[in-house]
């Protein structure tokens, strides 16, 4: 007991004080305030650029054409079935652009991983190419190729495929296949980095205790790039329930979106409240669909990690 109680003369010494909880404390929030230091411009800028634009976007919805507080543009959105309509287009087209860019990009990403380092950097530039060309002449390209007298139809029809052009253009069918075109880097390029990361080890370690390919890529390579699928995903998704280029251009009017509607109440009525009520009901229905696909699928485990 003695040996216990006795002071170290070296730390007393050396004016070594213990530390305690009220000093841990202090320091912790010391460095708090530093690293928030640090992230205000970033904090800043984000207010500047998101919290007041769409702040500001809440405020126009719940105001009437008399400049008054009201609720009559979203009632309108409830009254009239075209709005419904738009946001059920707007979520179809979403998530069927997301489907094809996943059965296109997945062998995609996977037969760019399995290349060495060198020549997957040549072939990923096919990948990032489009990123060179501007968005509306992508859109244009895809209308002069898939047009009744365009390139695919009379390439088709005179190799014997079909007997009369098909309507591949305005329409859901050129929607989706321009869609898909222009969303697909953004899927292959996260992909292809989580499909980096796999260890070819593993895939013959499975092997060599019994497993067969089908095997092995289902239960080890396959859950350990569907992080990057994920994210791919949800990336594609997201971009998608914003477009206006392409719907507008490659739909012909038949396929109308979100986008769309907002830009013809602002030509035809100059209405911006109409317009921002259905801005805001796409913001907060894209978060409960978020919200809800982290909980069902677990994303949070997926992309961050959390249990």
């Amino acid at each position: 007991m003695s040996v216990l109680n006795t002071p170290n003369p070296d730390a007393e010494d050396r004016g070594v004080e213990p530390l305690n909880e009220k000093s841990l404390r202090a320091q912790d929030v010391q460095e708090q305030r530093l690293l928030l230091s640090l992230a205000t411009p970033a904090v800043l800028a984000v207010i500047a650029i998101v919290v007041i634009p769409v702040g500001w976007l809440f405020y126009l919805s719940f105001t009437g054409s008399d400049g008054q507080l009201s609720l009559v543009n979203y009632q309108k959105m409830i009254e009239y079935k075209s709005y419904a309509r738009t946001f059920v287009t707007t979520f179809e087209v979403s998530i069927l652009t997301t489907l094809i860019c996943i059965m296109i990009g997945y062998p995609l990403a996977y037969f760019l991983a399995m290349l060495p380092e060198r020549l997957a950097g040549f072939f990923m530039l096919a990948v990032l190419l489009p990123f060179w060309t501007s968005l509306l002449v992508r859109t244009y390209a895809w209308l002069v190729l898939l047009q009744k007298n365009g390139i695919l139809n009379d390439f088709a029809m005179s190799i014997g495929l079909w007997d009369s052009p098909l309507k591949l253009v305005h329409n859901l069918t050129g929607t989706l296949i321009g869609m898909a075109h222009i969303m697909l880097p953004f899927l292959v390029l996260p992909l292809y980095g989580s499909m980096r990361k796999i260890q070819r080890d593993l895939m013959h370690a499975a092997a060599n205790l019994g497993a067969s390919p089908v095997q092995a890529f289902w239960k080890i390579y396959f859950p350990m790039s569907l992080s990057g699928m994920v994210a791919g995903s949800l990336i594609v998704f997201v971009l998608c329930l914003g477009f206006y280029v392409t719907p507008a251009v490659l739909g012909g009017g038949r396929v109308v979106m979100v986008a769309t509607q907002i830009t013809a109440i602002l030509e035809n009525q100059f209405n911006w409240g109409a317009a921002s009520a259905l801005g805001v009901v796409l913001l907060v229905v894209t978060m409960i669909i978020l919200t809800i696909a982290t909980k069902v699928f677990k994303l949070d485990a997926v992309l961050f990690g959390k249990r």
